[in-house]
């Protein structure tokens, strides 16, 4: 366990690691613009999900290379990191087993967002988030399930749009697992912590 946290505090692991999560980030703006150039104005801080939630972890890992904690947004990473990565994961899943079908793309979502959800969660030990960021967190999360299922923004899957209830109600309970999962890997007492300093190991 000691050797993982000796490489992920490593400098140059954070550079290569905030590289990939750059240009994920940067994928995902584009795979959804075409949902975005339709979307209301006021919305579309709330469309494009995992890549705001990987642009948070983006700047998380800046604020490491930096020496500094922004726990703001380290809450507001994990949170989404764990909640976005597991969705997508969950419905390219469910678009193969509508559609019977597997493709290169799909395949790729899958690691990817899968891979968000685990780096988030790797990370904690480095987080110092305390009560009212998880709140702050909580509100965006929360609110964004409503724009989503209320205001029906959520990313489009064609071949799923029967299933949209049943995706929502999915979504919501993943929401709360997310923040309940951040509670206890950053705010409960007795966690697991590593100093700051070993994050320039």
């Amino acid at each position: 366990m000691k050797q993982i946290y000796t490489i992920l505090g490593n400098r140059s692991f954070l550079i290569l690691l905030l590289i990939i999560n750059i240009a994920g980030t940067v994928y995902g703006y584009d795979w959804y613009m075409w949902q975005l150039v339709d979307t209301p104005a006021i919305f579309l801080p709330f469309v494009p999900d995992s890549p705001t939630a990987s642009l948070f972890f983006v700047i998380v890992l800046i604020a490491f290379l930096l020496g500094r904690n922004w726990p703001i947004f380290e809450a507001l990473a994990i949170v989404t990191l764990v909640k976005y990565g597991i969705w997508a994961v969950v419905m390219n899943l469910l678009v193969f087993q509508v559609t019977g079908e597997v493709e290169i793309t799909a395949l790729m979502l899958i690691i990817s967002h899968g891979a968000m959800a685990v780096q988030g969660v790797l990370y904690a030990p480095f987080y110092r988030i305390k009560a009212w960021h998880l709140i702050i967190a909580t509100i965006w999360t929360l609110h964004n399930d409503v724009i989503d299922y209320v205001f029906f923004m959520l990313p489009r899957y064609s071949v799923l749009n029967e299933y949209i209830p049943q995706i929502g109600y999915f979504t919501f309970w993943l929401s709360i697992f997310s923040l309940g999962l951040t509670y206890l890997l950053c705010i409960r007492k007795g966690r697991f912590q590593l100093k700051m300093p070993s994050i320039h190991q």
